[in-house]
């Protein structure tokens, strides 16, 4: 089973947060024990202030086994198509349109999804299995 992993859960791990760090450490490695985590562009970009530089990222990131899966222009449609969605719904612009590229992603490249934004994710990604 392929996870793809949202910023809020890595940043719980990395920066540790006392109140969602058990959690989120668990559903990760329950991911990584399931199959593979993955992360696309934008929560790699994400990640980057949280860091010294590009190796210490890296580093994290290969020790809790995550590894990159990049957006394509098909992900990137599908992310516009759900944007437009919410936009013309009277979604206000507090939504960006990286949230909708990360959900994309997940729709397109994984099984499940791991996010404390689950709300959000369901509403307009209804199809993400919650890892």
């Amino acid at each position: 089973m392929i996870t793809a992993v949202d910023t809020n859960v890595l940043m719980d791990v990395f920066l540790p947060d006392e109140w969602h760090g058990p959690r989120s450490s668990e559903w990760l490695r329950g991911a990584y024990n399931s199959g593979a985590v993955i992360l696309c562009d934008i929560v790699y970009a994400e990640l980057v202030p949280a860091f010294a530089d590009r190796p210490a990222l890296d580093r994290a990131l290969r020790a809790i086994g995550a590894t990159h899966s990049p957006i394509d222009t098909s992900i990137a449609y599908e992310a516009g198509l759900r944007w437009k969605q919410y936009r013309k719904a009277g979604g206000p612009r507090n939504r960006i349109i990286a949230d909708f590229l990360i959900g994309a992603h997940a729709v397109v490249t994984a099984d499940a999804f791991l996010t404390r934004d689950r709300g959000f994710y369901a509403t307009y990604f209804p199809e993400l299995q919650a890892a």
